[in-house]
């Protein structure tokens, strides 16, 4: 089983997050801002992971440390379960529609990590949640996986069904990404023999 527990402990956060890649999207995701927990269950719901994520943060102080820090350590925590990550298919990309939005999210497991966010948001806040920070999650996740995440809100009325579609986009692209291909399990999916 490709699994995972990864614990960050720094003097702004403390992180653990345990992650079954081959689970059914079962999730117990606490953090101290509300919206950002329903992101990351959608976005455990839709890539059928399996997710424990217990977070604490200096919320008090800004968001930008707890929404950035859970980035890194979901990311490592899936590099972690990735193991050799022989088999993989690697890249893996999504288009999810939800009622007036469109999201798209396309990334690669590369070794080379990069991120980059495109669309808006009309508000600064969704429910509790500082939206300047996605792009922030997706970079510490990309520094985490080691991976180009690019990530685009094509359209909507709603703040809230843009970043819904967006991560649930990310869920769907991150479950084809770490899919297996039956063909070459024993192969890394690189033309340089390494990730």
């Amino acid at each position: 089983m490709r699994t995972a527990d990864i614990s960050r402990k720094t003097k702004e956060t403390s992180i653990k997050a345990a992650v079954n890649i081959d689970g059914k999207g079962q999730y117990k995701i606490d953090t101290p801002i509300g919206f950002f927990t329903h992101l990351l269950e959608s976005f455990a719901k839709h890539g059928l992971f399996d997710i424990a994520l217990d977070v604490r943060g200096d919320v008090n102080v800004d968001q930008h440390h707890t929404v950035e820090d859970t980035g890194i350590v979901l990311g490592q925590a899936f590099l972690k379960a990735l193991g050799s990550r022989k088999g993989i298919n690697r890249a893996g990309y999504f288009i999810f529609p939800m009622d007036d939005a469109l999201a798209i999210v396309a990334l690669d497991i590369s070794g080379r990590p990069f991120c980059k966010l495109e669309g808006s948001l009309k508000r600064r806040f969704c429910g509790d949640l500082d939206t300047d920070l996605i792009e922030d999650f997706l970079y510490g996740f990309s520094i985490g996986l080691q991976a180009n995440i690019a990530a685009n809100i094509e359209r909507g009325r709603s703040d809230h069904h843009k970043m819904e579609a967006l991560f649930k986009a990310f869920g769907k692209a991150m479950k084809a990404a770490c899919s297996l291909d039956r063909r070459a399990l024993e192969e890394l999916p690189s033309t340089k023999g390494l990730l």
